[in-house]
């Protein structure tokens, strides 16, 4: 299977697990950043539904390979991460576990630890997956920590799809007058959550709200699509997509201050 953004000389990177603190906490997370020396920016990378898997690991070493200090925290830590084989149940109920409030709190601090590595040039992107996705688009609505953030077919952003909770109070959609930095939503348009209709809500309020944003919805893709170790997989979408992504992270992140 061809993989898009693959690393064909891993001994470039370097790579450890390691964890920081977090309201009493201690985080775990996957760092990873270019073996040479030099001056580069940070990217916190935002896992799917079953936490800092080996394909997470995987794609926060693609972008370390395009020359960034890639963080992968586990937002499960506290609860502890579903299984790949768990039934969707459980991985909703682990998911819902997990507060808004605090998601933010623990990614400030995953971006102090950005922050703080050695040869960082102090600006940081974010990217995530589907609940990544979802918490990319929190996160970049609830901080000033960043300076771009791509939100993967973050679902159940609004009230319709994820009715307010104790744990999620606020719609995501009714908090992007608070985006701080530039936004690249990407979709599939066979995509149920979010739907094309819901990705319109979102595209509606950044309009109105005068952001800067893009939405690209792509054809022959639904829910996942780049991830290569689901049956979601869609090979054309995922090598279209990185590229784009790529793009993306160096004109907010490494171009013109």
């Amino acid at each position: 299977m061809a993989l898009a953004g693959e690393v064909t000389h891993p001994e470039r990177l370097e790579g450890r697990d390691l964890t920081f603190q977090s309201d009493g906490t201690a985080i775990n997370a996957y760092l990873v950043r270019p073996r040479e020396a030099g001056s580069y920016p940070g990217i916190i990378v935002i896992h799917e539904a079953w936490g800092v898997i080996e394909h997470i690991r995987d794609i926060a070493r693609r972008f370390a390979n395009l020359g960034y200090i890639a963080l992968a925290p586990d937002l499960y830590t506290r609860v502890g991460a579903p299984k790949t084989n768990d039934p969707m149940n459980v991985v909703l109920s682990r998911m819902m576990a997990l507060p808004d409030a605090q998601l933010v709190r623990d990614l400030d601090q995953a971006a102090n630890l950005l922050a703080a590595q050695p040869g960082m040039t102090g600006r940081i992107g974010c990217v995530g997956f589907c609940m990544g996705g979802r918490t990319t688009l929190l996160y970049a609505c609830s901080s000033n920590r960043l300076n771009a953030a791509i939100d993967c077919w973050g679902g159940g952003i609004t009230a319709d799809s994820a009715p307010p909770s104790e744990q999620r109070p606020t719609p995501i959609v009714d908090l992007v007058g608070r985006l701080c930095c530039p936004l690249y939503a990407v979709c599939g348009e066979e995509d149920a959550n979010p739907s094309p209709a819901q990705v319109e809500v979102l595209r509606k309020r950044l309009q109105d709200a005068g952001k800067t944003f893009t939405i690209d919805m792509f054809k022959n893709a639904g829910h996942a699509f780049f991830a290569d170790y689901r049956p979601s997989y869609r090979e054309k979408a995922a090598f279209e997509l990185w590229p784009k992504m790529g793009a993306f992270f160096a004109n907010h992140l490494k171009g013109a201050k």
